[in-house]
């Protein structure tokens, strides 16, 4: 008989290693930097209360992220049934960071503004709905592989898929003007 692992070692070991992603997950899915930490810390929270019901060998880091996705839909029904509320700080430019501690890794919009994208690229990507946005994000820059998006939206691989064409086909639209200001050939089919 194989020993269980306690729940603050499975904690320790399997979940914690995957906060800096969970960082990232919860960026694209909230938009503000200032609810990150709440959206992780809640996830986490609930990954320790549950990690019985976790089964040791499946994917932890797939399993949190669906965690994290459940309670951000949870919060923003529940924000939506409250009324919309504005927090002065959520309203300054997403390009200022006035805490020079906050993880990088974890902000997207730092990292697009410090590469080779312009703003016009960051501007598309926002403009995608969140189920475009987040999935593309998460497959093209976190790196998860369809099945892995499959278990965190809980839909077929197929409609991964289809999500992924549509979010690059909106971009493509979106961006049109952008490529071609560029030298890029628009007319060009692939």
């Amino acid at each position: 008989v194989k020993p269980t692992m306690s729940p603050l070692h499975r904690f320790d070991d399997e979940f914690l290693p995957h906060a800096d992603a969970l960082a990232n997950f919860a960026y694209y899915l909230t938009q503000n930097k200032n609810e990150v930490a709440d959206l992780v810390q809640d996830t986490l929270f609930k990954a320790f209360k549950g990690a019985d019901s976790y089964i040791e060998g499946t994917n932890a880091r797939a399993w949190l992220f669906r965690i994290m996705k459940n309670t951000f839909i949870n919060e923003y029904n529940q924000k939506k049934r409250r009324g919309k509320v504005v927090d002065y700080d959520s309203a300054t430019l997403k390009t200022e960071h006035e805490n020079p501690d906050y993880p990088l890794h974890a902000d997207l919009d730092y990292e697009l503004h410090n590469s080779e994208l312009g703003d016009e690229i960051l501007l598309a990507i926002n403009s995608l709905s969140d189920e475009y946005r987040s999935i593309m994000l998460l497959c093209y820059v976190d790196e998860f592989k369809y099945e892995e998006l499959a278990d965190i939206y809980d839909i077929p691989i197929g409609t991964v898929r289809s999500r992924l064409a549509r979010a690059r086909s909106l971009l493509k639209v979106k961006l049109k003007s952008y490529a071609s200001s560029h030298g890029f050939d628009t007319e060009a089919t692939n």
